[in-house]
């Protein structure tokens, strides 16, 4: 797990199996609680059910995210994809949104894990039953720990990861072996569970269509994908290898996910009496413990309840290590991330208090945050289909678009589905939009009036143009059809406002804006020679904080003060002028170009001076 706002080394790089491992401590760590949310969803149906969600799992979200993979080797993921596919706002405000649903699912994993984790110590047999009515606290001190943690520096842990995947898997290996041998062994528990099945259910289309119905509700057991290719930039070897890796780490998690959903499902439906799964009962969100405990005895469960316990809580920093880097992956690209979330503190507090408020409104209880969880998960695994599908269609590849439209149909279902039958998700994935939008808007809002510009390279011509100017007199042009009426009018109107002629080197500037959804990004000045005139051209995501980031580069450049000519703009709304300015970068240039002048040069007597007539 790589220290949050950090990008990995090269040297710190792993083989993919080992960066599995960080992944699992999410994905695989869901053993603690899916089988038994799958039977109280389900009830005796529930191995059909996740033989189904299996099927979907290594053949719908798997060559999804292989294909992720492929076209996001840098870790962003899905999102950045329809952040290309969809350029300009639009795509820019799917993401703010979209990442309501990260937010939904990072946090409730944090929630659900301390919450499971909680289930297995209460329940554990060495623990005084005194305790059972503390479930909230447990959780909650389980969830101050881990920000404790996060504010005490938390650094690179994958060895952690590897160790305790290793060991988690070993005794879950153990604990369903141990299980089927029972279920083997007893050939009247089969009968049993086959007669209740067959007693809901008349024919296998009646199965299939029901456990379709019910499979929503078992979408935690497709957490991790998206984990793994954010993990991509920690794989070791060059990229070629990096998306091989990757691919190889998807596969593998999601076979060995794949091999222990069935397995454990199946188990637990035949050997744990129904009313032990409801809430209260010793099964409830610990179905394969309450087994290891049945079957193998309490100080084996103990330390199955105790590895359980140490991968939940490592996933919950999984979670919170992938919400301190999603900020500044992506809303400072944005300018839409206030300067406090560039620390990592305020941000665990910010993440941790809302932990606490999520486990106090579902009372830490592990099947009440399944449908917020699932809704996360499923609306994240849809989003990488639409843009694996997108992707596809814009590349003729007509095979591929078809196959993948068709996996998002299915997970628009699925995530549909759970949205209608529990809305706490949604409401929950809204909250957060509502909150990225709202702080992502006042932060762009206010800090409009920053440079902006990453970098100023000028070309040869231009740079020419600048040293035989002697005084540097811009005029700035706001360029139309750029024909000789239109250098020789604005030479006229320079003369009339400001009384300067074109024997003084004028030079004419430019700014032509692309894409002004993006924030910062590189200014290329290129010389042009129009008509006679000397034209100064430059693409920006502003106008003004174009301008004034070159005339600070001239002024440290040349030595001289550069002056800037503007005509006052047609009179309108001063309000409509700033959303213009926000939303499209233009606006009122020449007072927006001298505030930003004045915000990123104190010294009045160095600043470039600003001309409006």
């Amino acid at each position: 797990m790589s220290q949050p706002h950090q990008e990995e080394a090269p040297g710190h790089r792993h083989a993919w199996w080992q960066v599995m491992c960080l992944t699992g401590v999410d994905y695989f760590s869901t053993l603690g609680y899916q089988p038994g949310i799958a039977a109280l969803a389900a009830g005796a149906l529930s191995p059909v059910a996740t033989l189904l969600l299996v099927a979907l799992t290594l053949f719908g979200a798997l060559p999804t995210y292989r294909a992720v993979a492929g076209e996001s080797p840098n870790g962003l993921g899905s999102l950045s994809m329809l952040e290309r596919l969809l350029p300009g706002w639009g795509g820019k405000l799917l993401v703010l949104f979209l990442l309501g649903f990260v937010a939904t699912a990072f946090v409730v994993t944090i929630t659900l894990s301390a919450a499971d984790a909680t289930a297995h110590i209460l329940h554990n047999p060495f623990v005084p039953h005194s305790w059972a009515s503390w479930r909230v606290p447990v959780t909650l001190v389980l969830i101050a720990a881990l920000g404790a943690v996060f504010l005490a520096g938390f650094s690179e842990a994958i060895s952690v990861a590897v160790v305790l995947v290793a060991v988690y898997l070993l005794l879950n290996v153990i604990v369903v072996a141990t299980a089927l041998q029972r279920v083997l062994a007893g050939p009247e528990r089969v009968a049993s569970w086959q007669d209740a099945l067959t007693a809901d259910h008349s024919s296998p289309i009646a199965m299939v269509a029901v456990s379709l119905y019910v499979m929503p509700k078992l979408a935690l057991g497709l957490s991790g994908f998206e984990t793994g290719v954010a993990v991509m930039p920690l794989i070791k070897g060059d990229l070629p290898r990096r998306i091989g890796g990757a691919r190889k780490l998807l596969t593998t998690a999601a076979l060995i996910m794949s091999v222990f959903l069935i397995t454990s499902s199946f188990a637990t439906a035949v050997l744990i009496p129904a009313e032990e799964f409801a809430e209260g009962g010793s099964a409830n969100g610990r179905a394969l413990a309450y087994l290891a405990h049945l079957y193998l005895g309490d100080w084996f469960g103990t330390a199955y309840d105790l590895s359980t316990i140490a991968i939940l809580w490592f996933a919950g920093a999984s979670a919170l290590a992938g919400l301190l880097n999603i900020v500044p992956r992506y809303l400072p690209r944005y300018g839409m991330a206030p300067d406090w979330t560039r620390a990592i503190r305020p941000m665990v507090l910010v993440f941790t208090a809302v932990a606490f408020l999520i486990t106090l409104v579902f009372d830490a209880e592990v099947d009440a945050q399944g449908g917020a969880y699932a809704t996360g998960v499923l609306a994240l695994i849809l989003s990488a289909a639409v843009a694996v599908t997108l992707s596809a269609w814009t590349r003729r590849r007509a095979g591929a678009a078809v196959f993948f439209g068709g996996v998002a149909l299915i997970f628009g279902y699925a995530t549909v589905a759970n949205i209608v039958e529990r809305p706490d998700g949604l409401v929950i994935a809204l909250l957060f939009v509502l909150a990225i939008v709202a702080i992502s808007l006042i932060s762009r809002a206010t800090r409009s009036t920053e440079l902006r510009v990453t970098r100023i390279c000028l070309d040869d011509q231009a740079r020419r143009f600048v040293n035989e100017a002697g005084e540097l007199y811009l005029i700035a042009n706001e360029p139309h059809s750029r024909d000789l009426k239109e250098y020789v009018d604005k030479a006229r109107e320079a003369w009339a406002l400001h009384r300067l002629r074109t024997s003084e080197g004028l030079l004419f500037l430019e700014v032509t804006i692309p894409d002004a959804s993006e924030f910062a990004g590189e200014l290329r000045v290129t010389g042009e020679e129009r008509h006679g005139f000397r034209v100064l051209r430059m693409q920006s995501t502003t106008v003004a904080n174009a301008i004034a980031a070159l005339l600070l580069y001239l002024r440290d450049q040349t030595g001289k003060t550069p002056h800037v000519y503007f005509h006052w703009a047609a009179e309108g709304n001063p309000i409509g002028a700033l959303l213009r300015y926000l939303v499209f970068g233009g606006g009122d240039i020449p007072p927006l170009t001298r505030e930003v002048l004045r915000q990123a040069e104190p010294d009045a007597d160095r600043r470039p001076i600003v001309h409006v007539g």
